[in-house]
């Protein structure tokens, strides 16, 4: 089951007042519905199809006839619910038509309190939206609806919420989205589907570490890198000057920072401040240990350019 099912399947199982059946439903219907002398509410999702059927005889004492039929390619079912009467009553009542006139956008009263509206919202993602699970590379939430006017709409209640939504072009149809992982998760809280927000949560949690966990891991291994290649660095300037019989005739304290040199090949030069300071008994800073190794260079420079 993909995670949009089972957030619709939460969704669909909610306890909701009267007024809130209403809100969800004429989200559904003005999306899903289609309308001439009866009301036609195509679904391909059982758990919803259940949900809008159980709104119809729970506001209105109708039960809806239903068609199941095989979607294209016999990739699970479609369920067309028909309803043919009372149906100027119920188009009015859910703000679809007024005074025969076809309205694209609900009244205000439908959402006019906060339950009303995540009712609202939740009757949209239950015909309309879609999310990936996310355990997929990206997080992502899209609501596709057919008018740039019902998108816009649906566009402001989202921000309402301060959900960073947008909407896209696609084809014939607008596509409102969400695309942070955050903000996917307080839509989920907003249609109060909790389950799904504990699962998202996990998932992003063990993403979000993950993630750290690489880039800490990636930043350690480019210093250890790094402390390779300085090391490196001055092993192959100490051994220039053994070459060229050279060490003897340095001071001591070069000729110390040559033999801890050597003997602690892989030592970053913090690492290797700290043991010639614990052995030698005399404090060693990690800049003065470089100053030395720079001290070699310059003497090998003016060997070679002579």
């Amino acid at each position: 089951m993909s995670f949009t099912m089972v957030v619709k399947d939460e969704a669909s199982k909610i306890e909701t007042t009267r007024l809130e059946d209403i809100s969800e439903l004429s989200a559904i219907i003005r999306i899903a519905g289609n309308i001439n002398n009866n009301i036609n509410v195509t679904i391909e999702n059982n758990a919803v199809a259940r949900r809008v059927f159980k709104l119809f005889k729970e506001i209105y004492g109708i039960s809806p006839s239903i068609t199941v039929r095989n979607k294209k390619l016999g990739r699970g079912l479609t369920y067309i619910l028909n309803i043919n009467n009372k149906v100027k009553e119920i188009l009015e009542d859910l703000s679809i038509i007024d005074n025969n006139k076809y309205l694209s956008i609900p009244k205000e009263y439908l959402i006019s309190d906060e339950e009303q509206l995540r009712a609202y919202l939740r009757g949209v993602f239950l015909v309309s939206g879609s999310v990936n699970d996310p355990k997929t590379s990206r997080y992502h939430m899209e609501f596709i609806l057919d008018t740039k006017e019902y998108a816009n709409f649906i566009n402001k209640l989202l921000n309402s919420y301060d959900l960073n939504s947008k909407i896209i072009k696609r084809e014939k149809n607008y596509t409102v989205y969400i695309k942070e992982a955050e903000k996917i998760s307080d839509f989920l809280r907003v249609i109060k589907a909790f389950s799904a927000v504990m699962y998202f949560e996990d998932i992003r949690i063990y993403r979000d570490h993950k993630n750290m966990t690489n880039r800490l891991n990636n930043c350690e291994q480019a210093n250890m890198d790094k402390v390779f290649m300085t090391a490196n660095k001055q092993i192959n300037d100490i051994e220039k000057l053994y070459e060229l019989d050279m060490v003897d005739l340095l001071d001591e304290k070069l000729k110390t920072v040559i033999e801890y040199r050597m003997k602690y090949k892989e030592s970053s030069l913090k690492e290797l401040a700290e043991i010639m300071s614990f052995e030698t008994g005399t404090e060693i800073t990690k800049s003065g240990l470089n100053h030395r190794f720079r001290k070699i260079r310059e003497i090998l420079d003016n060997i070679e350019n002579k």
